[in-house]
């Protein structure tokens, strides 16, 4: 390989380093290039891109990036893993493909600044993915806000139905329909008063005369 072409390998693997959530290594001894090219379509379809260097300009485009500790990781077949946005849906890629194909082997990886030996590479495809945390979230959140419209659609569930309590009885919910208007008038004039009888209207004492 001429040196401007390794230099450009480099310069493409340093800048993949950087703009990755996360890389993952793996070594791929035995696998056809079939099986290589479906490896590539499984970690494509989990945001992930595998790309096949040598380790003397793998060592050198992590280097630049500022990344330490992968040079003993960095030996025989490797394949780097750049993972887009979340590591963990690759590693699920890798470990279901390594079950049918166990030639691949993953190594360790790089994550948050720190380097991850092969236990802990292989640990990620344990987790929740970031798409299973959002669909987890987003079903918390639409059953709270499912039970809040419950609670005020109740109150006003229950004002309609007041309202219309209140449209039936032309009154509010509980009290007596309104009066005739001749009954109104008849309670609302004084009431007259009653005849008084003869021993009530005489004086004291004239009765007795």
């Amino acid at each position: 390989m001429a040196r401007e072409d390794k230099a450009a390998v480099v310069t493409e693997v340093r800048d993949r380093v950087g703009d990755s959530a996360a890389m993952l290594l793996t070594h791929y001894r035995g696998l056809g290039v079939k099986d290589l090219a479906a490896l590539r379509t499984a970690l494509r379809e989990a945001d992930a891109d595998l790309r096949v260097v040598k380790n003397t300009l793998a060592k050198r485009a992590v280097a630049e990036a500022g990344v330490e500790g992968l040079d003993e990781l960095l030996e025989g077949p490797t394949g780097l893993v750049f993972c887009g946005t979340d590591p963990v849906g690759p590693a699920k890629a890798l470990k279901a493909f390594a079950k049918d194909h166990p030639e691949l082997v993953i190594r360790g990886g790089w994550l948050d600044g720190a380097v991850l030996d092969a236990d802990e590479a292989v640990k990620l495809a344990d987790l929740a993915s970031r798409e299973e945390l959002l669909a987890k979230l987003a079903g918390l959140m639409q059953g709270a806000l499912s039970g809040m419209a419950r609670l005020l659609q109740a109150p006003l569930a229950h004002q309609a139905r007041l309202i219309q309590a209140l449209l039936d009885k032309g009154g509010a919910p509980g009290a007596p329909a309104a009066a005739p208007a001749e009954a109104v008038a008849e309670e609302a004039a004084p009431a007259e008063a009653p005849e008084a009888s003869a021993e009530d209207a005489a004086p004291d004492g004239a009765a007795e005369a």
